[in-house]
């Protein structure tokens, strides 16, 4: 019988300023055999949190361009340091820069207690978190 996934703890909510987001590693041991550290970022809007995949899809390169720094100028979208690509928070469409129309991969975060968690590594199965 497979063994039931382990939740990753990341942080608390409040370690994330509203408006903005945080990156973070996620560690190999509880994922599918053979897996990699997998770096996503998570960006916070009151309660609710989303998360995706650190890569654009049209670089391939991380979103921030110093640590933490995913946001606009303007706080609205995700924004690729490599290429000014904005992507909507709620979504990850890509609405501005090169690679219009594409998705960021959605990595599913949530919160509970306070903190917010990956509940299962699971990966671009939704386009929005909870």
């Amino acid at each position: 019988m497979p063994e039931e996934p382990t939740p990753e703890e990341l942080c608390r909510l409040e370690d994330i300023p509203d408006g903005t987001g945080r990156g973070f590693t996620l560690r190999a041991d509880g994922a599918a055999a053979g897996s990699a550290p997998l770096d996503i970022l998570v960006v916070r809007q009151g309660d609710r949190v989303v998360g995706y995949v650190n890569s654009c899809p049209h670089a391939r390169s991380p979103l921030d361009w110093t640590p933490d720094r995913f946001m606009s100028l303007d706080g609205r979208h995700i924004q690729c340091a490599t290429h000014g690509a904005l992507f909507e928070i709620g979504t990850g469409l890509c609405v501005g820069g090169p690679c219009i129309g594409s998705f960021l991969t959605p990595v599913t975060v949530t919160t509970k207690d306070g903190r917010v968690i990956v509940p299962d590594r699971t990966i671009g199965s939704d386009r929005a978190s909870t």
